[in-house]
């Protein structure tokens, strides 16, 4: 089998390429290093340039032959969105339908897709299950409810066959260390918090007046690798069975950030300084992924999921990054 991955060379998609390649997987990485790093290709080829560019990708469908796509390659900031909201329409919805355009063109049946809980938006119910009502409240989280619907209607109209992955909070990294999480700016909790315990700079925790336990937000962390497992599973899915798919991909257990905190001092054997300021706007109090469907339909187990794995795996990698 041959798997195009675009975006590969970023976080989630360089660890999937990884566990394809371990799987026999023959894999081609897509990608435009404008996020990604090429130091994280560490199986298959790394072939530089844009889902946009259908020349690039018609030379390349040609050549390769692919049965697969995975696409992780989309930009993912939801502050950045809000700002900018023309650049996540262009490469997550103008450069999504290029990639569909070029896959229907060259045949390639399967499609794998790299979603988010942001189609969510505010949770109306806890656990949130794949039923949940999909009202996005950002630009990112409506580009990605845009590519939904794309895969849906080209489902019907061309054959194409697709599976979607919703994450939760994805966090950690392999367990060798030798590729990890690694974005400038780095906007997720997990990093920021080890980034604090190794340089003393004051974390900012947003607010602690919410309707949780001990006030501050609690969300669900999901070890990469297990995702990484997830799409693996899902293509297999969606070929044996000729049918399209959708899953929410989280540990169903949530952890406010204050208790991750005090974990990560437990794992770091120090304090992490943080300071207590203003909630932001937009951050609902409770986001927890239901996973029961990824885990009775394709037979996902969490096998990293714990979060004292996850900090343990990410700290190693903080400690001794390689990008």
């Amino acid at each position: 089998m041959k798997v195009l991955v675009t975006g590969g060379a970023g976080y989630i998609g360089s660890h999937t390429n990884r566990f394809l390649a371990q799987q026999g997987v023959d894999t081609v990485v897509l990608d435009d290093l404008s996020n990604g790093h090429r130091e994280a290709v560490t199986a298959g080829r790394l072939v530089v340039g844009d889902i946009g560019d259908r020349a690039l990708l018609d030379d390349l469908m040609t050549a390769e032959r692919f049965d697969a796509i995975m696409d992780f390659a989309a930009f993912i900031e939801v502050g950045e969105s809000v700002e900018n909201p023309a650049k996540y329409y262009e490469n997550n919805v103008v450069k999504l339908k290029t990639l569909l355009d070029a896959a229907i063109a060259h045949k390639i049946r399967y499609f794998v897709f790299s979603s988010t809980a942001a189609v969510f938006g505010e949770p109306q119910y806890v656990p949130i299950d794949e039923n949940h009502p999909r009202t996005p409240i950002n630009p990112y989280g409506m580009t990605k409810r845009i590519g939904e619907a794309m895969l849906d209607d080209y489902g019907r109209a061309y054959g194409l066959i697709s599976c979607v992955f919703r994450y939760f909070n994805a966090a950690g990294a392999a367990p060798d260390g030798t590729i990890g999480e690694a974005h400038e700016p780095e906007s997720h909790l997990i990093p920021r918090v080890l980034r604090a315990a190794r340089n003393g700079s004051a974390l900012k925790v947003f607010g602690t007046d919410y309707d949780t336990r001990d006030g501050s937000c609690i969300r669900d962390y999901v070890h990469v690798e297990d995702l990484a497992e997830a799409h693996y599973l899902g293509l297999r899915y969606i070929m044996e069975k000729e049918k399209s798919a959708a899953f929410n991909l989280g540990s169903s257990e949530g952890f406010s950030v204050l208790e991750l905190i005090r974990e990560a001092e437990r794992v770091t054997g120090g304090k992490i300084p943080y300071e207590i300021t203003a909630r932001r706007a937009g951050d609902p109090a409770v986001l927890i992924a239901a996973n029961r469907k990824a885990r009775e339909v394709l037979g996902w187990e969490l096998k990293r999921s714990d979060l004292a794995t996850i900090l343990r795996d990410a700290w190693n990698w903080e400690q001794n990054r390689k990008y």
